[in-house]
């Protein structure tokens, strides 16, 4: 008989004394998260439903930081709800992936609105909410009220991509781990096992140099048992990412002030303020001054940014100008902000970069 169809036959066997080996470790090693319920304590669903949306393609370091302002800023989902969105977007900004600042007080917006204020704690109800899939439906439903779901996310799929040596490439494969792990959530303290496999695959069964030794499915591992657990996840060659070019407007006014403009509410950074550009395109603009914010003698500068989104490259090339005082806007979605000022507004990750090349 094969090590992976020893383990395999083992996992089947003993789900029960598995689930309860990872908990026990879970009791004795859990992260400190400052969203995450204490031992004897009741998780609080706003918490739950805000940490899983910031942790989407977020790093937990970073989370913290932009969870504690939130939480400080609206601590109830009503308080959220009632928020201008800008100021929502203002608090997100440098966080990434900005579709989720809108949808995040979409969200807020419909469970005060609709559920008065509390969340709904099933997958198919809290999957109809605007932001959440079905990895978020799964980790809201077992954390916050305990209900039997799974929650895959990438650290999840890792792990069970080991124990059960799964060779079939990512994305192919999301359809079997999920089914895996489903099948592993007790009816009991399903929140603690979600956030046990969570912890797992963040702290011993990381990407490279997983610390087998002292983990404790270590024995029903087919991964480890076959050798091939620092290859697993397998995933398909991603391709190239694509480049795209454009120009970026940097307006100086007389008085210190520089224009922003807010972009449109779909798309790439929809809602977020930016420094005026053209379109993004493989070639760039070829008629940069049809595409300028307003008339000016505009210079080409020596300054250039580049910035990886999750699709493709980009690079802008910057260009200036300074204009009166008194010099109108004709675009009712820009505005003029003082350059001290720029830090605080809902400026997004490359915008920054623009700032920080042009201000210092």
């Amino acid at each position: 008989m094969s090590p992976r169809t020893m383990a395999e036959q083992g996992l089947s066997l003993k789900r029960d004394a598995i689930t309860h080996r990872l908990l026990a470790w879970y009791d004795r090693h859990r992260r400190d998260l400052p969203w995450r319920a204490r031992p004897g304590e009741v998780p609080d669903p706003y918490h739950v439903w805000l940490s899983e949306i910031m942790l989407q393609q977020t790093t937990v370091a970073t989370v913290g930081i932009y969870y504690r302002k939130c939480i400080d800023l609206w601590p109830t989902v009503e308080a959220l709800a009632a928020a201008p969105r800008e100021e929502v977007l203002k608090a997100w900004a440098g966080l990434g992936y900005y579709a989720r600042a809108r949808n995040l007080h979409a969200c807020a917006k419909a469970v005060a609105e609709k559920f008065a204020g509390r969340f709904p704690d099933s997958e198919e109800a809290l999957s109809a909410l605007p932001g959440i899939g079905p990895y978020t439906a799964g980790a809201i439903a077992a954390i916050a009220f305990d209900r039997q779901a799974a929650a895959v996310d990438g650290n999840v799929e890792r792990v069970m991509a080991r124990v059960h040596a799964i060779e079939t490439p990512l994305p192919g494969a999301k359809p079997e781990i999920r089914q895996r792990t489903r099948d592993l959530v007790p009816q009991k303290r399903a929140g603690d096992f979600a956030q046990a496999l969570m912890d797992l695959g963040a702290t011993i069964c990381t990407p490279k140099r997983p610390n087998c030794m002292i983990c404790p499915w270590t024995e029903d591992c087919a991964g480890r048992l076959t050798g091939i657990a620092d290859a697993l996840p397998r995933r398909k060659v991603k391709a190239e990412r694509p480049r795209r070019k454009g120009i970026a407007f940097w307006v100086d006014r007389e008085d210190g002030m520089v224009l922003l403009r807010e972009r449109p509410d779909k798309g790439l950074l929809g809602g977020m303020m930016e420094i005026p550009s053209t379109s993004w395109t493989v070639k760039g603009s070829s008629r940069p001054e049809a595409e300028a914010p307003l008339r000016a003698a505009w210079r080409r500068t020596d300054k250039k940014i580049e910035h990886t989104f999750t699709h493709f490259h980009l690079e802008l090339d910057i260009w200036s100008a300074c204009v009166p005082v008194n010099t109108e806007i004709p675009n009712r979605a820009a505005r003029w902000v003082m350059k001290r000022d720029l830090g605080s507004e809902a400026l997004p990750s490359v915008m920054r970069k623009i700032v920080a090349a042009m201000v210092g």
